[in-house]
């Protein structure tokens, strides 16, 4: 392996590594804050990747049909589970947070996408349809188990992501899209070309880093969901709205999954399911990381990016299965340090 392959290669891990840590960020604040471990990531990646791919072919994306069904579903769930405190204002806000809204993002998605408003509008809408979903999700398929074990947890969102893969395969169909980069534009470093879109991701992903960070340090809301993940019930019992929090860690889990759709998209040829695989990547990062630390989470992505790279170029047929025994070295010296301990309750 000379210089040139070795920075060809660390390059792709890299790019991989970024969208890795998206994603593997998305669900450590899940599981931290609602001890669901969201396997249905993947999916968001995917819709928002194919979401871009309707807008930039003039096709009203099947998204909003996804979206409008998920609402209904939200508000019967919603209208079920606050029945005891159901009046005119609570009526009104489900109604315009699982129905209006849906109905106006599915009707500026209707008007834009034969219109090709360009690259900026069709990124803004795709993030927009996606984000709603996560809410709806979690309020039709957590909210009402959220006392229940990690373990039941987890058996219900394999059901969400298999739910919603089959939901992706009716509305978006079983071809492959790929979209337009975001820059076009290509740069050069000495001997190594670099594509605009590898750019694209790069910057995209430290921005929101930063932002994240900023996000949980200095606002209220933030600091509010920091106290959920480190005790629930200690947050509950000073006012802090679990259940809200559980459907805002699920809208950011959506955005950035959206957003890594997004970056994804011009790279590899995407189907509904190819979100999965990529969250089970997201995944290893986030066990590497411990489930807890966002910091050492997206070293831990990076670090499964840039593996998988090197992995891919000495022995590709073992790509895959190199890449999620990772994670057993870690998982075995975890096992022999932590003491046992019942689960809470």
């Amino acid at each position: 392996m000379d210089s040139t392959i070795f920075f060809f290669l660390v390059q792709d891990g890299v790019i991989n590594g970024a969208i890795y840590a998206l994603a593997a960020i998305a669900l450590v604040l899940v599981f931290a804050v609602t001890r669901v471990i969201l396997v249905p990531q993947g999916e968001f990646i995917a819709f928002g990747a194919m979401t871009v791919a309707a807008f930039e072919a003039g096709r009203t994306p099947p998204t909003i049909w996804l979206l409008l069904v998920l609402g209904v579903l939200a508000t019967i769930a919603s209208v079920v589970q606050e029945r005891h405190v159901l009046g005119a204002r609570t009526i009104a806000r489900i109604v315009s947070t699982y129905l209006l809204l849906p109905a106006l993002l599915a009707y500026l998605a209707a008007i834009a996408a034969p219109a090709k408003t360009g690259t900026l509008v069709h990124v803004a809408l795709a993030i927009a349809l996606i984000v709603p979903m996560g809410p709806m999700l979690y309020r039709v398929a957590f909210a009402p188990m959220a006392q229940a074990s990690v373990l039941v947890l987890l058996i219900a969102a394999f059901g969400v992501h298999f739910s919603l893969m089959g939901l992706g395969l009716v509305f978006f169909g079983a071809e492959g899209v790929a979209t337009q980069p975001l820059i076009t534009r290509d740069f050069s470093l000495g001997d190594i070309p670099i594509t605009g879109q590898s750019v694209a991701v790069v910057a995209t992903t430290v921005v929101l880093l930063v932002v994240f960070a900023l996000f949980f340090e200095r606002t209220l809301l933030g600091k509010a969901l920091r106290a959920c993940s480190s005790n629930r019930l200690g947050a509950r019992l000073v006012g802090v709205p679990t259940a809200l929090a559980g459907e805002i860690a699920f809208a950011l889990a959506a955005a950035m999954g959206a957003v890594s759709g997004v970056l994804v998209g011009p790279i590899v040829t995407t189907f509904y399911d190819s979100g999965f695989l990529i969250g089970l990547k997201a995944f290893v990062a986030a066990i590497l990381g411990g489930l807890v630390s966002f910091p050492l989470t997206a070293l831990a992505a990076l670090g499964v990016g840039i593996a998988e790279a090197f992995f891919s170029f000495w022995t590709s047929n073992f790509k895959e299965v190199l890449v999620f025994g990772l994670i057993l070295p870690v998982l075995l010296w975890r096992s022999l340090l932590a003491p046992a301990h019942a689960e809470e309750e």
